[in-house]
């Protein structure tokens, strides 16, 4: 595609923003699935209610423009996807898991962030000022979940993670009862490992 001017390199990325978009809704509900963390599972159900929204933003962009948000696949997004995907194919702790699920969908974050907020520039100097607002909004749910995820990350789910086997090894370690006998205690938690999606 020949591109001449700003506004149609606009375009061209506001539509790999709605393929990237597009791909995160058929994908998010895979991550609601296997997160095992509550506020993991719901930071993820919530982003999923958000990146409908976005899509919408997009679309409401697009029908300003009269030109289609379709016709262009975003091979990023694809690519951070498939990564998540092969994650949920390894044979992980769930705490592990969930630490790992919070690492991809932080690459996606990221990913979003940089793309909106240079769409929204791009809007800027194209005098789109309707789009700057809509592009914000967008950009700014992006990074409020980004900065969810990382709370979530330290306050919990990587602590979980470092400590789960270092805990596990403790619990059924063999002690010495009052009276002298050895025993082995019984786990606390189960560390149920995911083999099947």
């Amino acid at each position: 595609m020949e591109m001449d001017s700003l506004r149609e390199l606009y375009i061209d990325e506001l539509k790999d923003l709605y393929s990237a978009e597009k791909q995160l809704v058929r994908a998010l509900p895979k991550m609601v699935k296997n997160a095992t963390n509550p506020q993991l599972k719901e930071a993820f159900e919530n982003h999923l209610a958000e990146t409908e929204g976005h899509v919408a933003r997009l679309e409401q962009i697009f029908e300003s423009l009269e030109s289609s948000p379709r016709g262009k696949k975003c091979v990023g997004m694809e690519g951070l996807i498939e990564e998540a995907s092969e994650l949920l194919e390894e044979d992980a702790d769930d705490d592990v898991l969930d630490a790992g699920l919070i690492s991809k969908a932080q690459h996606v974050e990221h990913y979003e962030m940089a793309g909106y907020g240079t769409v929204r520039t791009w809007a800027q100097v194209l005098g789109e000022d309707q789009h700057v607002k809509l592009l914000e909004q967008t950009l700014q749910e992006e990074k409020n979940a980004d900065r969810l995820l990382t709370q979530i990350a330290e306050s919990s789910v990587n602590i979980d993670a470092e400590t789960g086997d270092e805990d596990e090894e403790e619990e059924e370690a063999p002690t010495r009862s009052r009276s002298g006998k050895r025993s082995a205690k019984r786990p606390a938690r189960s560390s149920r490992k995911r083999s099947t999606r």
